[in-house]
């Protein structure tokens, strides 16, 4: 169940025999959602770390007059609340996108990891660390890209993800988002959205199939999207 989170994990430094056996023992248990059923509640004060296995998820924060922002998307390998150890209450929610598997890790388990395996935390402190650095590219896409732009950077981003834990094939991937659920991640209506979609599609940019993304020109959608992967850190060098 951690082969995905052992790709990442493996992107940044080696991983050794005992740190994956480690890993492995340390599931707690796990559980499938189905898709729009929260994986971790807001105001919730989680005891265990959850690791998404399959499928996509998001975090997002809902407004008083209803509408949502998603934060975050999340994919096979991430922890998506493995901040929730220090910080102990949520004050935020995370949501299946799609049906999705999880695998549960006990905080009593962290904890002896931060106590007993300095190398294996910092792995685990980097990913939190990372998802920072995708959370500012974020902010950046939200307040200064054009839309269509923003978009096409998205698309590079999550290209880039889903090839490190296995999930592309060739220049195409799975994206099972809604364009209602994928104008909450970009923050605007579905009608602009849509807009922007039409645009790209008609550059050749991708083609978007059903729930599958085909990237036409991996190089001329970067330099359209002013795309550098560095704020992913997928350099492996020791930690």
């Amino acid at each position: 169940m951690i082969e995905s989170l052992l790709l990442k994990l493996e992107s940044h430094d080696v991983v050794s025999v005992a740190e994956k056996s480690l890993l492995q023992s340390m599931i707690t248990q796990d559980k499938n959602f189905s898709a729009d059923e929260d994986l971790v509640v807001e105001g919730s004060r989680p005891r265990y770390s959850t690791l998404l296995v399959e499928g996509f998820a998001a975090r997002y924060k809902v407004l008083e007059n209803g509408s949502r922002q998603i934060t975050s998307l999340h994919v096979s390998g991430d922890f998506v609340d493995l901040h929730a150890f220090p910080l102990k209450v949520m004050d935020h929610g995370i949501v299946a996108l799609t049906p999705c598997r999880i695998a549960l890790f006990d905080h009593n388990d962290i904890n002896m990891v931060t106590e007993r395996f300095p190398h294996l935390t910092r792995l685990l402190w980097l990913q939190t660390l990372i998802d920072g650095s995708i959370h500012r590219e974020w902010i950046v896409g939200m307040g200064r890209r054009p839309k269509k732009i923003h978009l096409a950077h998205l698309i590079c981003e999550l290209f880039i993800r889903l090839r490190v834990v296995g999930q592309t094939r060739d220049n195409s991937f799975s994206f099972p988002l809604t364009q209602a659920e994928l104008s909450d991640v970009m923050g605007i209506s579905v009608v602009h959205l849509n807009k922007s979609l039409q645009m790209l599609r008609q550059e050749n940019f991708f083609k978007w199939a059903g729930k599958i993304v085909t990237i036409l020109d991996w190089e001329r959608l970067k330099e359209y999207a002013d795309f550098s992967p560095l704020y992913l850190n997928l350099s492996a060098e020791p930690r």
